[in-house]
């Protein structure tokens, strides 16, 4: 089966990237400069990511929000005017089948951007549960994503309108005369935005910012570094059908008003199992570990007490370039989840001394105003 490619490819060859398969897509993992020095100058000015693979779908009618209530737990209804919310599609036993964002454009119209790999499945579960509304998946859009500490200086030169917008913000905007939609949400830990635009423009769009000094391409190597020191989850990884908000560390994804003492309560599929864990806690939680030494541990890695009994697994691992050494997310024990906690991580049968840490692992800077 070939691969589709965004309507950056073409800059992407040009740029010298290395191309890989990613969500049946091809994508660039990296540029000449590397991973190492892409999440560095992400980090220090401003990095531009091609996420044109992500699905952008518009839910629209009377009843919007009513209806995404019923299939997540945020607070929809209370969802401001071009405000944002981080939210995640629950199964009956209470586990994740996606994690999304979810805007309001209007008082019955809604703006989702769900995972690559998730996005046929999601948008066949939203249409299943339509109660009168409409879905149209933006086919001829692209996405990117302006990352980084000078990307609010980027977009007051490019787009004076959305240079203010504040974390979980969006707004309909020109960027250098082209029109999109941009939002602030981010998923390296830094200040940024989001640009959704027509295909057709993404090419012209992205050759100007690329032009600003401040800014580098980036590809998907640097936002999985950036994204794993910031303490996010991944789709896959950190969350999957069996792994519960509360076990991820997510309660806050759970609205007070959907909550078993809200306002709203339940009503959306897998809701009396999170509301047991909320009261009862679940038996793993997902943890920060530092490794010590510069040797890395890997996904799916057996994560084990003083003794050796295994205790865990590691469910995402990498260099953090910021942080100076190799560092992961894993599921543990309950009750070896506290910062401090020293245990090990079996790689090949050599055990490699880890810490439980605090996350995030490099402080988040979303501006919030």
């Amino acid at each position: 089966m070939s691969l589709l490619t965004t309507p950056l490819d073409t800059l992407h060859r040009e740029l010298g990237a290395k191309m890989v398969p990613f969500a049946g897509y091809d994508m660039p993992v990296q540029y000449p400069t590397g991973i190492i020095k892409e999440h560095l100058h992400t980090r220090n000015a401003a990095g531009l990511f091609d996420v044109s693979h992500m699905g952008q779908v518009v839910v629209e009618g009377v009843g919007a929000a009513a209806m995404l209530e019923t299939l997540v737990p945020a607070d929809i209804e209370g969802l401001g005017i071009h405000r944002q919310t981080y939210a995640l599609l629950t199964n009956e036993d209470g586990g994740v089948l996606d994690d999304l964002i979810i805007t309001r454009w209007d008082e019955n119209r809604f703006f989702l951007v769900v995972n690559a790999a998730c996005k046929a499945q999601d948008i066949a579960h939203l249409r299943r549960n339509l109660s009168g509304q409409s879905l149209q998946v933006l086919e001829k859009q692209a996405l990117l994503a302006l990352q980084g500490p000078q990307a609010r200086e980027v977009m007051t030169e490019l787009c004076p309108a959305a240079a203010g917008l504040v974390f979980l913000q969006g707004c309909n905007a020109s960027v250098d005369g082209i029109d999109a939609y941009i939002t602030c949400s981010g998923y390296t830990g830094e200040d940024g935005f989001e640009i959704s635009l027509a295909a057709d423009d993404a090419d012209a769009l992205a050759r100007r910012i690329l032009a600003c000094p401040q800014v580098e391409p980036i590809g998907l190597g640097a936002r999985d570094s950036l994204r794993l020191e910031a303490g996010l989850c991944l789709y896959g990884h950190e969350l999957n059908n069996e792994i519960d908000p509360i076990q991820a560390g997510l309660l806050w994804s759970i609205s007070k008003e959907r909550r078993a003492d809200g306002t709203r309560p339940g009503g959306f599929p897998g809701a009396s199992v999170i509301f047991q864990r909320i009261e009862n806690k679940p038996a793993l939680r997902r943890v920060g570990l530092r490794v010590e030494g510069k040797r890395p541990v890997r996904d799916g890695q057996a994560v084990v007490d003083v003794d050796g009994n295994p205790v865990g697994e590691i469910s995402s691992a990498g260099y953090g370039a910021s942080v100076g050494g190799p560092i992961a997310m894993a599921y543990v024990q309950r009750e070896l989840g506290e910062p401090g906690t020293e245990l090990a991580v079996d790689v090949r049968g050599k055990l490699l001394a880890v810490t439980v840490t605090r996350m995030p692992f490099s402080p988040q800077r979303y501006y919030r105003g």
